[in-house]
C-alpha cells in the first residue's frame, strides 16, 4: 500500500493472494460436501444425532409445524384454520433442558441407574396399568443365550389341540381365498416362559432355543387360519444369529427388518405383520381370569421415533379397544417406547399395519398363552373382516 500527492489512496495486491483464498475456499467447499456425503451416507444407527432435536420434532403436530413454517412464509398461514395449542416456551426449555414439565419422571431419569426403564409412555392404558408395572425386556447376558438349558414340555403334546377357554371355531364362512395376509415373525426369538424351563427360577434367565416365543407364534398362525386368514409364519431364530454374527441383544432389529422388507417384497398379499415377545414382568402383572379360565395378558407397544406413527397407533388402539369389549381385563393397554436405550421403530416404519404384541410375562404357561393367541385371533379376525367389508364398499361405491 502507498500514497501519491494528489490521487489519494492506491492499494497494491499481489494476485497470488487471490489465488490462494480462492483455492482455500474451493477446498473448503469440498471438504464440507465430502462430510456431508460420507454423513449422510451411513446407516442411521452410526449418523451423528440430537436425541434432543428428535424428542423436540416427535413433539410437533402437523399444525405446529405449519405455523412455524408460517412465521417466515404467509401462505402457509391460509392452511391454518386455528393456532394450534402448542406450549412452544415449554418445548424449548424441555430442549435446553431435557426436563419435561408435564412429567416429573423426567427430572429423576438422567440420575438414577436404571430409571430409562420407566421413560415408555402409556398412550392406552388397561385395568390395573400404571407406571410401576410398565411392560420391559431385559437384555440377557451373552452367556445366557450361549447356555442351551433343559426345557420341560409336559403336557406341551395335549396343548397342542387345545382350544380350552374360547369358544369353539365353525368352519370359517369368510376366508382369504389362499392368500397369506398376515405375517408373524419373532424379533426376540429365544424369549422363554419360565414354567417350561426346567430348573431355572431367574427371570433374566428365561432363554431358549426351542422352547420360546415361536411357539405362540404357530398357535396364533393355527387360530387365524381357523377363521379363514391365511399366514406366512416366519420362524428364524434371529436371537441365533446374533449369537452367530457376535451382534448385540440392542441389534436384533437389524436382523429381523430384513425378513420383514422380503416378506413384503416377495408377498404383495400381505397386509399385516406382528411380531410377537414376551415381558419381563412376573406372573401377577401379567395374567388374567376370565370366566374362571387363566390367560396371559397382551401389551402392544408403538415405536415413537416413527413417521408412520399415528396410523400405527390406531391399529393398535383399534385392537385393544375390541379386546376390551369382548374379553375385559386381557390388554395391559398401549404403550409407546422411544428415547436412549429403545430401538423406537421396531420395524413400524415400513407399513401403517406393523404390530409388536408382547404375549405374557417370564410366569405364564403355554395353556395361558394359547388361550390369549385364540383370544387375539378372535378379535383381529373380526377387525380384519370388517375392514375388508368397509374396503369392498368403498370399491364399489367408487365404481
Amino acid at each position: 500500500m502507498r500514497f501519491e500527492r494528489g490521487q489519494g489512496m492506491v492499494m497494491t495486491i499481489k494476485g497470488s493472494n487471490i489465488k490462494k483464498t480462492i483455492i482455500i475456499m474451493m477446498l473448503g467447499c469440498m471438504m464440507i460436501f465430502s462430510v456431508t456425503a460420507i454423513l449422510t451416507s451411513l446407516k442411521p444407527k452410526y449418523r451423528i444425532s440430537s436425541s434432543s432435536i428428535n424428542d423436540l420434532t416427535t413433539s410437533l403436530t402437523s399444525e405446529s409445524l405449519l405455523y412455524l413454517l408460517s412465521l417466515e412464509n404467509h401462505y402457509f398461514s391460509q392452511i391454518l384454520s386455528t393456532k394450534p395449542e402448542t406450549n412452544f416456551p415449554s418445548l424449548l426449555f424441555e430442549m435446553a433442558t431435557s426436563i419435561n414439565l408435564d412429567d416429573p419422571r423426567s427430572l429423576l431419569g438422567s440420575e438414577l441407574p436404571g430409571y430409562a426403564l420407566y421413560d415408555s409412555k402409556i398412550i392406552v392404558a388397561g385395568d390395573g396399568t400404571n407406571y410401576t408395572n410398565l411392560p420391559y425386556e431385559s437384555a440377557p447376558p451373552i452367556e445366557v443365550l450361549l447356555a442351551e438349558r433343559d426345557a420341560s414340555v409336559q403336557n406341551m403334546e395335549e396343548m397342542e389341540g387345545e382350544t380350552e377357554g374360547t369358544e369353539k371355531v365353525t368352519p370359517p364362512v369368510l376366508t382369504t381365498n389362499g392368500k397369506d395376509v398376515v405375517y408373524i415373525y419373532h424379533t426376540h426369538s429365544r424369549e422363554s416362559y419360565l414354567p417350561h424351563l426346567e430348573g431355572v427360577t431367574d427371570p433374566d434367565k428365561a432363554y431358549h432355543s426351542e422352547v420360546n416365543v415361536t411357539l405362540v407364534g404357530e398357535r396364533l398362525a393355527s387360530e387365524l387360519e381357523k377363521r379363514g386368514i391365511g399366514v406366512q409364519l416366519d420362524q428364524t431364530d434371529i436371537m441365533g444369529q446374533l449369537i452367530a454374527n457376535q451382534l448385540k441383544f440392542f441389534q436384533a432389529y437389524d436382523q429381523s427388518k430384513p425378513l420383514v422388507q422380503s416378506a413384503m417384497t416377495n408377498n404383495r398379499d400381505l397386509q399385516y405383520f406382528i411380531d410377537i415377545h414376551r415381558d419381563a414382568n412376573r406372573k401377577e402383572q401379567t395374567t388374567h381370569v376370565i370366566n374362571g379360565k387363566s390367560y396371559a395378558k397382551t401389551a402392544f407397544v408403538i415405536g415413537g421415533n416413527n413417521a408412520r406413527y399415528e396410523r400405527n397407533l390406531k391399529l393398535a388402539d383399534d385392537l385393544h379397544q375390541l379386546l376390551q369389549q369382548k374379553y375385559p381385563g386381557l390388554s395391559r393397554g398401549v404403550f409407546e417406547w422411544s428415547g436412549e436405550g429403545q430401538n423406537g421403530m421396531y420395524n413400524q416404519d415400513l407399513s401403517d399395519n406393523v404390530m409388536l404384541i408382547e404375549f405374557g410375562g417370564v410366569d405364564n404357561t403355554f395353556e395361558e398363552l394359547n388361550r390369549t393367541a385364540a383370544a387375539i385371533a378372535d378379535v383381529f379376525s373380526e377387525y380384519y373382516w370388517q375392514a375388508e367389508k368397509v374396503s369392498t364398499e368403498s370399491d364399489t361405491t367408487a365404481q
